[in-house]
């Protein structure tokens, strides 16, 4: 079976909750985190909340990582969808989760877009 992308969703437990509160520096641990994977940056917009939190989504050539952070209870919401074989989505999720000094990490792969036989594609229509 072949994919068009990898997504993984991570639960992202135990981070430093300053960390997940500075929009500034999940803004730059997200671009970082594409950008060492090999993805192509295209956009990024983040979001700070009140009274805290942040939201974002990077866009890359590639698809996206988003995030989202609840300082309070030092838990981030991760996201990283890569199309393609250039871009692995586990090493931006190695990346996050260390820059965000996570002490528990549950994530899982999805593949996207699999491509079954002709037959069965048929039937679904």
């Amino acid at each position: 079976m072949n994919a068009l992308g990898r997504h993984v969703l991570a639960e992202v437990h135990g981070c430093e909750p300053q960390v997940l509160n500075d929009i500034g520096a999940v803004e730059r641990i997200m671009v970082e985190a594409a950008l060492n994977a090999g993805a192509e940056v295209r956009e990024v917009a983040f979001h700070k909340f009140s009274p805290q939190g942040v939201s974002g989504v990077v866009v890359i050539s590639e698809s996206h990582l988003a995030v989202h952070t609840w300082p309070e209870h030092g838990y981030a919401a991760v996201d990283v969808f890569t199309c393609g074989e250039a871009v692995n989505p586990w090493d931006a999720c190695r990346h996050i989760v260390q820059e965000f000094g996570a002490k528990q990490v549950t994530a899982s792969e999805t593949l996207r877009g699999v491509m079954v036989g002709a037959a069965v594609e048929q039937a679904a229509v």
